[in-house]
């Protein structure tokens, strides 16, 4: 089997001249075209993730023998096979890398810190007239965090080009005009050309851009034009208008989270839970809930959505429990029982729950109504990142358990899913308990 000319590579004991051979000869199939890639070692687990404006260039980059690093030839040493995932643009891969990195945690990624660093787009909302900026480290200030997002340059060229849709400070606002004032970056407020009402709901709208809101955004961009000129404010629709189509032209540049390209086949936590639970296709929508609280009071619920193996944040539901008291199961089943009231929401391919057998039975029935295979995942209280990752399935008339090895691709995704569902009740939990001390 020949290799690709002038690609080698030194190999890690673990490493098979047979596995290296196969790995330069796979190489040959890269595309040049943008995506996420994944280094894996002998074992099959991924060590590293990356991502590429053209995968051909940068995946082979690693097997040139060129000077490298110390920690980077350590690396490579330890590469045995690459897969990678196609993306449309850029932006996709950005936002799929962040992504992959949260689930896997490889520790490559943590070692390297090359472009890795975390970075997070803050909007303070709360502010008179906000602003747009970097931060590394989130606070507890009531402002918006979008994010985490690895490499803050991709994330900086993203902003630039959707600020020419949503203009926005990106300095606190002292009230003089600038350059920016007249190149139309900024919405205006200090020459009077908007109100600060106004601009803060064309930040909502960047904001759900970023979280990945780009679908539901355009419709609602489209019906608000609509109303607008049926009740002739042809003024509004025409800055509608203008923003629907600036959308629609930078689509093809930057899009943060239309999953529905990604090849969900290449997704092996995917295929895992279809063979597993002998599903009839890779569950393309999972949804993750839990329940948040202390004692019974500020009892909340959480619904995270997961597409294509990603996290859909334009898709997370909050629920407040109408009756608050201290008894998980009872929470949990008015809060599924919520849910499927609204069918506009799609339904899940499968729903992971936050506990054991108790939880998973108290919502088992409306589930299986509705064809929805659900599993629940039991921490037993254990909420650290190195929580046995046990899972219960639901049988005919019993409850199996499996517990899964924690490094396999499954056991990351499940932990990712419930982790994401805990993170963003307890979020929603403190919003509340704040807002309760200050009354």
């Amino acid at each position: 089997m020949s290799a690709p000319a002038n690609l080698s590579y030194d190999l890690d004991p673990t490493v098979t001249a047979e596995m290296r051979d196969q790995l330069l000869q796979k190489l040959k199939g890269l595309p040049a075209a943008p995506g996420v890639y994944f280094h894996k070692n002998a074992n099959g687990e991924i060590i590293y993730v990356g991502k590429a404006a053209v995968l051909k260039n940068r995946v082979r980059q690693y097997f040139h023998h060129t000077k490298k690093d110390p920690k980077t030839e350590a690396l490579v040493r330890e590469i045995a096979d690459t897969d990678w995932i196609v993306v449309d643009t850029e932006m996709d891969a950005l936002f799929l890398e962040s992504e992959m990195i949260k689930r896997y945690m490889p520790k490559w990624n943590i070692l390297l810190r090359d472009d890795k660093t975390v970075s997070y787009v803050r909007i303070d909302l709360n502010s008179e007239v906000p602003y747009v900026s970097f931060t590394r480290t989130p606070q507890d200030d009531k402002a918006t965090y979008v994010g985490p997002f690895y490499g803050k340059s991709a994330v900086e060229k993203a902003l630039r080009i959707l600020r020419r849709v949503f203009p926005y400070y990106d300095k606190p606002y002292d009230g003089k005009k600038t350059l920016n004032t007249d190149l139309g970056l900024t919405p205006g407020v200090e020459i009077g050309k908007t109100t600060s009402k106004e601009y803060k709901k064309n930040l909502r709208k960047l904001r759900l851009y970023l979280e990945g809101g780009r679908h539901k955004l355009l419709k609602e961009l489209e019906k608000q034009m609509n109303e607008a000129a049926k009740a002739e404010n042809f003024e509004e629709a025409a800055e509608l208008r203008k923003q629907l189509f600036g959308l629609r032209e930078l689509q093809k540049k930057i899009v943060f989270s239309d999953k529905e390209f990604l090849d969900i086949s290449s997704d092996q936590a995917l295929s895992d839970l279809q063979m597993g639970l002998h599903l009839p296709s890779p569950p393309r929508r999972i949804e993750g809930y839990d329940i948040s609280h202390q004692s019974g009071t500020n009892v909340v619920g959480s619904m995270v959505v997961f597409t294509n193996g990603a996290s859909d944040r334009s898709e997370y539901r909050k629920f407040k429990l109408r009756s608050q008291k201290n008894d998980d199961t009872a929470n949990l089943r008015e809060i599924i029982e919520r849910r499927l009231k609204h069918e506009e929401w799609p339904y899940p391919d499968l729903v992971i729950l936050d506990g054991g057998i108790n939880q998973v039975n108290a919502v088992r029935d409306l589930l299986l109504a509705k064809n929805i295979p659900v599993i629940g995942r039991d921490k037993s209280g254990d909420h650290s990142r190195n929580a046995e990752v046990k899972i219960i399935l639901p049988q005919t008339d019993e409850y199996r358990v499996l517990h899964l090895k924690p490094d396999s691709h499954v056991a990351k995704l499940i932990a990712r899913i419930d982790d994401e569902a805990h993170r963003f009740a307890i979020t929603y939990h403190s919003l509340l308990k704040r807002k309760k001390m200050l009354k």
